[in-house]
């Protein structure tokens, strides 16, 4: 996402290009691509390269990691091989809210369109394998962060009328349903694998915090309760935790780059926090949309450097 503007505050979030303006004059981005193993608690670095990338997936047969960078969307393998960029037609302009059906043949991609001067974002849907998208949402802002386990539906996060709410619409286009009325940001929403919950991150109480919600956007309940900024959360394969970024100071309704951020660890059930990696330099771009590996051993998400 770019920049979202809720009443008179601004929520700034940055695409690859943009992000680099939040850094120092004379530094350049280092980007660290990692795998983390639940069953050591290691980070395993798998790519590390002087240029800004963003936001790994897992592909749904566990061969490589998807990762956006400049509108490009580029296979990387596990072992950190660089496969290419993937074919998406005339979709060149991709942010880094983008994934797969739990299937694994297709790929969802938010993505400015060029006839537009200013910012936009409109959610595709293409082949896994590449080819060209057909547009699903009609209307901008619109990024996409979840698809039903039976590939139906999508949620999405949307700018409607000045406010920033969670909506739902079919994975073949057609009317969007609004699932979140609350003032502030209400983002990130993402199913639980038996498609039961929604997960989301909400400014609602005054701080972001992680929410849950029927698939209806019926009985909302509060799920982190910290001083922390917490955003996005990414649900296993079990179904019964997810991972979480945590800004270590209170960003407000902004989810920056270039901020110290943690990695923890969310029990769907008794709802406890628990530390998964010591704090890093990262933010926008390091765990934005799902990065478990399908077998939910492991997940990947990006830190950050700056260099003269």
């Amino acid at each position: 996402m770019i920049m979202k503007k809720i009443g008179t505050s601004f929520i700034f979030s940055f695409l690859a290009i943009l992000a680099l303006s939040q850094v120092p004059e004379g530094k350049k981005v280092i980007s660290s691509l990692y795998i983390y193993d639940m069953a050591s608690g290691k980070s395993n670095l798998i790519l590390r390269e002087m240029r800004h990338f963003e936001a790994p997936n897992w592909s749904r047969d566990g061969k490589y990691l998807l990762i956006n960078s400049l509108g490009k969307l580029e296979k990387i393998s596990t072992m950190g091989d660089k496969l290419g960029e993937l074919n998406t037609g005339k979709v060149k302009d991709a942010n880094n809210d983008h994934g797969y059906s739990f299937d694994g043949k297709t790929l969802f991609i938010s993505s400015a369109k060029p006839e537009f001067k200013e910012h936009t974002s409109f959610i595709f849907k293409v082949a896994a394998e590449g080819g060209e998208p057909t547009q699903i949402t009609p209307t901008s802002t619109s990024y996409w962060h979840g698809v039903s386990p039976d590939g139906k539906d999508i949620v999405y996060c949307a700018n409607r009328n000045g406010n920033y709410d969670v909506y739902k619409m079919s994975a073949n286009g057609g009317d969007e349903i609004r699932l979140t009325t609350t003032e502030g940001l209400d983002d990130g929403p993402e199913y639980a694998p038996d498609g039961k919950f929604i997960y989301i991150n909400s400014y609602r109480t005054g701080t972001m915090q992680i929410w849950r919600m029927h698939a209806d956007g019926s009985d909302q309940e509060q799920m982190t309760f910290d001083a922390h900024s917490n955003w996005f959360a990414h649900i296993a394969p079990n179904n019964k935790i997810a991972t979480i970024i945590t800004y270590l100071e209170d960003q407000k309704q902004t989810h920056p780059f270039g901020r110290q951020v943690q990695l923890r660890l969310l029990d769907l059930t008794t709802k406890k926090v628990t530390s998964l990696t010591e704090p890093f330099y990262g933010g926008q771009g390091t765990i934005n949309v799902p990065s478990w590996s399908p077998d939910g051993k492991q997940f990947a998400y990006v830190r950050y450097e700056l260099m003269d």
